[in-house]
């Protein structure tokens, strides 16, 4: 997201980080608040009526401000890619700690993960809709319903994948602090992103797709549905299931990687 020229940008984070200018650290407040209505309407598409928009965004704005606060442009990495991790870390953290979610939906979600994790196990491959309904002895159509329901709680679930229990390192904050890019951690980062990566590899081929074309091209699910000539509620469950999958095929290598 070119918002600046490179020229302008580093002259305001020289005098911010430097001089300790605050209308310079407002300026970039204000330059990069975009930023936080995009993540923002993202993540709306998979929360419920309960999560107000408002909300989002000032959680979005907490996690930009503290963007700001803690990036180093020395570093390289594009201040934008920063940012939009953090935001939506934060966005997500404040849903987690509002508990936003009933307990009953996030147990559900957990045993639909599990079953998903105990049946690919079993048969050495990704299940088909008919083995999971008949694994949770539902009808097709009951187990279509289950995924509608658990969809919300299933995109927070993958942002824990990687996350202690406070939810202080998840998948949505993979560029920590600048301070904290020390080689150890570069190189678990690199593992990690080794086994996402084959994780979704081994997705079957229609939720892989829109795993990539939301998470990796930016797509909405609406936009991703026109492109497939799809439903979007189909989209939807197509999403539900490849994170679930992806849920039960990293959490079991967790200990590993952060071990």
């Amino acid at each position: 997201m070119a918002l600046l020229n490179s020229k302008t940008e580093e002259i305001l984070w020289g005098d911010f980080q430097q001089k300790g200018d605050s209308s310079a650290r407002e300026r970039l407040i204000e330059i990069y608040a975009p930023l936080i209505k995009y993540v923002s309407g993202r993540l709306a598409l998979f929360m419920p009526p309960t999560v107000e928009f408002d909300d989002l965004i000032g959680y979005g704005a907490i996690g930009l401000i503290q963007a700001i606060d803690r990036f180093d442009p020395s570093r390289g990495v594009k201040f934008s890619t920063y940012a939009l991790a953090r935001i939506r870390g934060a966005m997500l953290d404040g849903i987690r700690k509002s508990d936003w979610f009933p307990r009953s939906l996030r147990q559900k979600e957990r045993r639909l993960r599990g079953a998903y994790q105990k049946v690919a196990n079993r048969l050495g491959r990704s299940p088909t809709d008919m083995e999971m309904a008949a694994e949770l002895n539902l009808s097709i159509k009951e187990f279509q319903e289950l995924l509608q329901e658990t969809s919300q709680a299933a995109m927070l679930s993958f942002d824990d994948v990687f996350s202690d229990q406070d939810g202080t390192e998840g998948t949505a904050n993979t560029i920590p602090s600048p301070k904290a890019l020390e080689p150890p951690w570069l190189v678990a980062q690199a593992e990690i992103k080794e086994v996402i990566a084959a994780a979704i590899d081994k997705l079957p081929e229609k939720e892989r797709l829109v795993v990539s074309l939301y998470y990796y091209e930016g797509f909405t699910l609406k936009e991703i549905a026109t492109t497939l000539e799809v439903s979007e509620s189909r989209i939807s469950q197509l999403h539900t299931k490849a994170i679930l999958r992806l849920r039960g095929r990293l959490g079991s290598r967790k200990k590993d990687l952060q071990g």
